[in-house]
């Protein structure tokens, strides 16, 4: 599906829902796909990509970068705590911050790089054991100690459970947000999207809507 179809129906939901049209990001997720894909996105104009892995990424994106140096990456999916520094390095934003152990390691460099990519904190809205993220239960304590450490939090990320009505979760991490004064949702994918636009999407996560499946 063409980019600029998914941006009229983030437009519509965003008109039904009473919010400003533009207010929800396209975050473009790249992983798996080969190369013409994304250059053709590229070429079209889009800028905001997301990448699952830092090694995935670190192989294709530095190339893209130098071309198009207005093009913004984002890591979507988890981050191992000895990646910590390469993400850091590669990536503006950061949606799966889920553990203080990472947290503490990503404060450290931040100290030593004097600077860091913009945090959101996943969420584990359906306390999936299989999945990571915090526990909604947990999570304003969470926000409190990454405050403390000085961390660039502006965000929530949640993933909802396969066979759960997606709103339930997408209306929770909203709520969450709200009440710790977090700007950015990042929720939403290729099935829910608009869903999550209604409830306040600022990041919607979009792969094979835009690229196709992976490998096809």
């Amino acid at each position: 599906m063409p980019i600029e179809n998914i941006r009229e129906r983030i437009a519509r939901a965003e008109s039904d829902a009473g919010r400003r049209i533009g207010a929800t990001r396209i975050v473009a997720v790249s992983k798996l796909q080969p190369r013409e894909r994304i250059e053709a996105a590229l070429k079209r104009g889009h800028r905001l990509f997301g990448e699952n892995r830092v090694q995935e990424a670190a192989g294709k994106w530095p190339e893209f970068m130098e071309r198009y140096t207005d093009a913004e990456l984002h890591l979507v999916g988890p981050l191992q705590t000895n990646k910590a520094r390469q993400a850091m390095d590669m990536f503006q934003a950061i949606h799966s911050v889920d553990r203080i152990r990472l947290a503490r390691r990503m404060a450290s460099l931040a100290q030593e790089l004097g600077r860091c990519p913009e945090l959101f904190a996943q969420v584990n809205t359906g306390e999936e054991p299989q999945k990571a993220g915090i526990a909604p239960l947990e999570a304003d304590g969470f926000i409190e100690e990454l405050r403390s450490l000085d961390l660039p939090l502006n965000g929530l990320m949640c993933i909802p459970p396969l066979d759960e009505e997606p709103a339930l979760h997408f209306g929770l991490l909203a709520a969450i947000a709200k009440r710790n004064g977090l700007k950015y949702l990042s929720m939403g994918m290729s099935g829910d999207f608009e869903t999550a636009v209604r409830l306040g999407a600022t990041h919607v996560r979009i792969g094979t809507s835009i690229f196709g499946e992976r490998g096809a």
